[in-house]
């Protein structure tokens, strides 16, 4: 081979070298496409690491909806056959019967101090004129035992006055306060609109995030339970209020020794509600000789005896009322169950409940009447 050729092959060979050489390292850049899957293999463990809090998101909504709409919520008063709170009662003592089929209890409560919120349903009505000072006085009382002003609205209230119309005079706080201030405003006369006051007090007010449940829904009604301008009838504000999961309470104006024809109003309300009625007039004149003898009309109902203590006994009892009801307010039993119900039986539009303590047979136990089924609103706030 002449030194030409000899060259002109080893430049041949170097040119074949340096195209070959690039193609060779060419994988090299694909070496990390399968470190890649490595890599990214934990990237699917993070969605499986998630769907519980998706699943558990996705079912909270549901868990809402069962507790607002079909537990039920039974708050409870027991007294012992002398009128005394028995308050030593554990779950295991109380049977709850829904149409007469046995419940299960998932929730038990008897702690002081429960959180509410409470409507405060006055009579500025003819008929609280004659002792009106001492009615004010008494629902502030009432007022400052429920409100303590705690800020964290665990305990709140709401003031309706009603005469001739019902009346928002104070939307929910929980500065009780606010609600006294509106009370020392107030005057007695005209009609009466109880109906509206209670239709009022479930439907167009404030409402505190997580009614009905905690807080409770209540209501005191201060009156004698005369309606005579509403436009809502008995049962129209009976039903509103069972729907709505409201236990009513009242102080009756009616004094001892007038009768008074709606005096059933007060006890239908409170009854089929959980609630009860304090008659503080009721035994005024008891004691009093000749008291039927010299009777005097000088409002609605009124009995002047023209003793000294009279008027200390009035406002005493009326006092020992609201301060009972303060108390049995905030320290009932709470039961709620879901309930669990016959297939074999129709859907009713309104359930009876009974509540009773197999054990103490003679005492005397405070609690709704029934419900109506899918009836409580879901919590809100406005």
């Amino acid at each position: 081979m002449t030194p030409v050729s000899r060259l002109f092959a080893t430049i041949l060979l170097f040119g074949l070298l340096s195209f070959s050489a690039p193609q060779q390292s060419a994988p090299a850049p694909a070496a990390p496409v399968p470190a890649t899957p490595q890599t990214a293999a934990p990237a699917p463990a993070a969605p499986a690491e998630a769907a519980p809090a998706q699943l558990q998101g996705a079912e909270q909504p549901s868990t809402n909806i069962r507790v607002q709409v079909n537990e039920v919520i039974v708050p409870v008063t027991v007294t012992d056959d002398k009128g005394k709170f028995v308050s030593n009662l554990v779950a295991s003592d109380f049977r709850v019967l829904d149409e007469g089929r046995p419940q299960r209890i998932s929730f038990f409560s008897h702690e002081q101090k429960q959180p509410i919120v409470v409507g405060f349903l006055m009579d500025l009505s003819n008929s609280s004129r004659i002792h009106w000072k001492t009615y004010q006085e008494a629902l502030k009382e009432l007022v400052w035992g429920l409100l303590p002003g705690d800020k964290d609205n665990k305990y709140t209230g709401y003031l309706i006055g009603y005469a001739n119309v019902a009346e928002l005079l104070e939307n929910t706080t929980w500065d009780g306060e606010k609600i006294t201030a509106q009370i020392d405003r107030q005057k007695a006369g005209g009609g009466s609109a109880l109906f509206d006051a209670i239709y009022l007090a479930c439907t167009s007010r404030q409402v505190v995030k997580g009614e009905p449940f905690e807080p409770r829904r209540v209501i005191v009604i201060m009156g004698d339970g005369h309606d005579n301008t509403s436009t809502h009838s008995l049962e129209d504000v009976l039903q509103v209020a069972q729907r709505n999961l409201v236990t009513i309470y009242a102080v009756s104006t009616q004094a001892f020794g007038f009768a008074n024809e709606t005096q059933n109003v007060l006890e239908r309300l409170t009854s089929q509600t959980g609630g009860h009625v304090e008659y503080p007039l009721n035994t005024l004149y008891r004691d009093v000789s000749g008291y039927l003898s010299t009777p005097s009309d000088e409002g609605n109902y009124a009995l002047t005896v023209g003793t000294g203590g009279y008027a200390a006994e009035i406002s005493g009892n009326i006092i020992k009322a609201v301060g009972g009801i303060a108390g049995e307010v905030q320290t009932q039993y709470v039961l709620r169950y879901n309930p669990d119900m016959d297939p074999e039986l129709k859907p009713r539009f309104y359930r009876k409940i009974k509540v009773d303590i197999p054990s103490l047979p003679t005492a005397k136990v405070y609690a709704r009447d029934g419900y109506y089924p899918f009836g409580a609103p879901p919590a809100s706030t406005p």
